[in-house]
Parts: C-alpha cells; structure tokens; sequence
C-alpha cells in the first residue's frame, strides 16, 4: 500500500517509518501524502494507542523538503505548503493519540518541523536538528515558526531561525526541544518503554490533555478552566477513568483499554 514508508502495528504500538534512504527521507509529495494517510490509518484504528514516528535506517529522521521538486520553477510553494505540508502537520497535532518521535539521525528543515509536531521527541545522542531554511534565503515553515517559540522562548527560537545552526540532541535536551537525548545503543529500548507506557495509559484522557494544551496559549485562564470543567465531566463517564478510580480504591494496577 505505502512506496515511501514502513507501516507497521504491533499490539497497540503504530510505527510510522519514512524510507526514501537514498535522499535521507527528504519529504516529496508522495512522501507526504502516506505520512498523513498512515497517521488517519493509525487515528481510525480502535487498536492503535501510540504512534512512533521515525525515519528507516540510523544516519536521518528526515532532511526536510526535496528541493529538486518542492523548489522547481514551476511549483507553487504557497499550494505544496496548504496542500500537503499543512495538513500532514495538523493531523499529528490534533490527533487524539499520543506520537512519539524517534530522531534518529538528522532532522532538517521542514524535517525539524515535522519532529517539533510530535508530543513527545526521544534522540540518539548523534541526533542533531537545523532549521536549514535560512540558508538558502527561506522562513522555517511546516510549523516551525509556531514551535520553536513555545519550546525554547522567543529569543533562542530566533537564534536557531536565523543561523540554522545544528542543534545536537544533548543541547536539544537541555533548552527544552527535545525531551530525551540517550546513547544511540539505547534509543530503540527507551523509545519501546514510552510507547509501551502509553499503549497502557488512558488514551482518552492524553488525548484531552493535548486538546488542551494545544490552545493553552491562545486562551486566558476562565476559558481554560471552562474547558477542562467541560472535558472533566466528559471523562469522568468513561470506561478508563471508572477503571482508575476503582483500581486506585482497591490498589491494583488500572487495565485500561482506551475507552
């Protein structure tokens, strides 16, 4: 079905791997398109609690837009942009379930963008981000522009706009763009424990809280206590959090399911 990624479920666990390895995974529209539609494949599916976003192979997670085709003559960027880009990175972002990503390697460009769109980022300590773009006269685009200030402020988010400098993973790690920087022997274990971690947690509470947070910053504090009022009452009927509570009642691990 996919001719640029490696789609795979395994017991609750969807892995999104890209896999053009001779251009580093460098995202063309093909490319895009199968990212989005195996993330509503991984949205749609019951079994799927997690989704691991990753790029084949150790050396790129994913080198950004491929340039001989986005930035042809004759391509419109504004409609590649709303027409591919935009959506692959709404649906990561308003996806009910919780996308990790695995950095393995490399990450540039709309590459980074595509990284920072995921709740929860786990590198290889070989692992760098670069935000390319103004190196050959660009904006960051594909999101970054709305990430990186959030993550690391305005002032260091300029920084690394304006240089596209490399960002290795324990520098990531520490200003707050990446959650974890580990030895590259230890990447696939730490990153199979978190997604272990949320194929057993209640889904449907993580993914309110990523509602939520995803406009935090655009609400003032009574709207966001309305909502989580709202959201609250709607989560306290479900199936997990009655689960919880009597499991917590009776000291004894949760078996949530999603529901």
């Amino acid at each position: 079905m996919y001719q640029h990624i490696i789609f795979q479920n395994n017991n609750g666990i969807a892995r999104i791997s890209l896999n053009r390895p001779q251009v580093h995974h460098a995202l063309n529209q093909e490319l895009v398109l199968e990212i989005t539609a195996a993330l509503k494949e991984a949205e749609s599916d019951t079994t799927v609690r997690v989704i691991v976003l990753t790029g084949e192979g150790s050396k790129a997670f994913c080198s950004g837009a491929d340039l001989k085709e986005t930035l042809a003559s004759e391509i419109d960027v504004e409609d590649i942009l709303r027409t591919y880009y935009n959506p692959m990175i709404l649906t990561i972002r308003q996806m009910p379930k919780p996308v990790l990503c695995r950095l393995n390697g490399l990450a540039a460009g709309a590459g980074a963008s595509l990284a920072l769109s995921c709740d929860v980022i786990i590198a290889s300590d070989n692992a760098y981000l670069s935000q390319i773009f103004v190196q050959i006269g660009l904006i960051p685009d594909a999101g970054s522009t709305f990430f990186l200030p959030r993550l690391v402020g305005p002032a260091k988010a300029f920084e690394l706009a304006s240089t596209g400098r490399k960002v290795y993973a324990a520098e990531a790690a520490q200003m707050g763009l990446i959650n974890q920087c580990v030895p590259e022997e230890n990447l696939d274990q730490t990153v199979e424990e978190m997604a272990a971690y949320y194929r057993q947690a209640p889904t449907q509470a993580i993914g309110t809280m990523k509602l939520l947070m995803n406009t935090s910053f655009q609400s003032d504090l009574p709207q966001m206590l309305e909502s989580e009022a709202i959201h609250q009452q709607r989560l306290s009927k479900s199936r997990d959090a009655q689960e919880g509570i009597a499991s917590f009642l009776q000291k004894k691990k949760p078996d949530y399911q999603g529901k």
